[in-house]
């Protein structure tokens, strides 16, 4: 009798701890006020999405008897814990005074750097210079030689001030690549186009497709034309080493450029490396495209795809939507 007590509260815990999201695994800055008890924390953890509902967390805190150690202070907690994990990260030692840093989806090296100036975290040119030497990093999966351009993720970081250093902010960004994406496939998929070309795809169909439900169909075009030996085209690749993205004028030269390795109208072939830093949804676009009939595409003015199968239905686009 007793042992069947036991299980029954180890399949109530069991029920009322799991995970609000277990598919989520963003990290959520979560302040413990001064005098609190985990049980008077429910309200606030099921409004920040930590955990599925206030009863069932206070009846998970019942049955365990958990949660007497949590400390005052700010915690890094995710909707993908369980209850128990939970707790557990409310024990730890509390964050520092750390700022948010956000790496924009697509940003270049370049513009990572810039703005770590503009955050006063770093010196000009510091994180550059690091990307730039794969070597004194850390993967499960193989980092390129003179570059980490694509495979600095994108997100919003929290970073201690006092202790922040640029190859920290690097290691953690290709942390979270491998976690967010790399570890997510077998070996296997990711070796039928190699990670590396996966990659410059995924930082390609970043630029050119706006919308996440469209870059699937976007990376099918572009890896047809590439396996056909069509030139990409892709104009976006003749911008990656402008000082400023949208200077006009340099673009203009650039696409008249047949010696600039990143000219995907005047050269076969993918580019030497990724032109910036991409989205999940670009990454797993290009790793899964979706094979259609068309070879062409444009946007209009409210960046709106529309694609065609021949010439003429991409020159009758251009005329109806006038790009040019």
């Amino acid at each position: 009798m007793l042992a069947l007590l036991f299980v029954g509260c180890d399949l109530v815990a069991g029920h009322f701890g799991a995970p609000a999201d277990p598919s989520d695994p963003t990290e959520i800055v979560f302040e413990v006020p001064a005098g609190s008890t985990v049980r008077g924390l429910a309200p606030a953890l099921e409004d920040a999405g930590l955990v599925a509902s206030r009863d069932s967390f206070t009846t998970w805190v019942r049955v365990t008897k958990e949660g007497g150690c949590i400390k005052t202070g700010r915690h890094l907690l995710r909707p993908d814990m369980s209850a128990r994990q939970l707790v557990t990260a409310l024990c730890g030692v509390p964050l520092s005074d750390d700022v948010p840093f956000t790496v924009v989806e697509g940003w270049r090296i370049q513009e990572i750097d810039h703005a770590l100036v503009e955050a006063g975290l770093a010196a000009p040119g510091a994180y550059t210079a690091a990307a730039q030497d794969p070597d004194q990093f850390h993967a499960s999966f193989s980092l390129p030689q003179n570059t980490l351009e694509g495979y600095l993720f994108p997100e919003t970081y929290r970073v201690d001030q006092t202790r922040f250093t640029v190859e920290g902010l690097i290691q953690r960004q290709l942390d979270l690549f491998d976690q967010r994406f790399v570890s997510q496939h077998e070996p296997a998929e990711l070796d039928v186009r190699g990670l590396g070309a996966v990659v410059i795809m995924a930082s390609m169909i970043e630029r050119e497709e706006p919308g996440a439900k469209l870059r699937p169909l976007v990376a099918g075009i572009l890896w047809k034309r590439l396996d056909s030996g069509w030139n990409l085209g892709v104009d976006a690749t003749s911008r990656y080493k402008l000082d400023h993205w949208n200077d006009r004028q340099a673009f203009l030269k650039k696409l008249r450029d047949p010696t600039d390795p990143y000219n995907t109208r005047l050269r076969a072939g993918l580019p030497p490396t990724a032109i910036g830093n991409p989205s999940v949804s670009s990454l797993e676009a290009a790793l899964a495209p979706v094979a259609s009939d068309y070879w062409y595409y444009l946007h209009d003015s409210s960046k709106t795809l529309h694609p065609a199968r021949t010439v003429a239905e991409h020159q009758a686009n251009r005329r109806r939507y006038q790009v040019y």
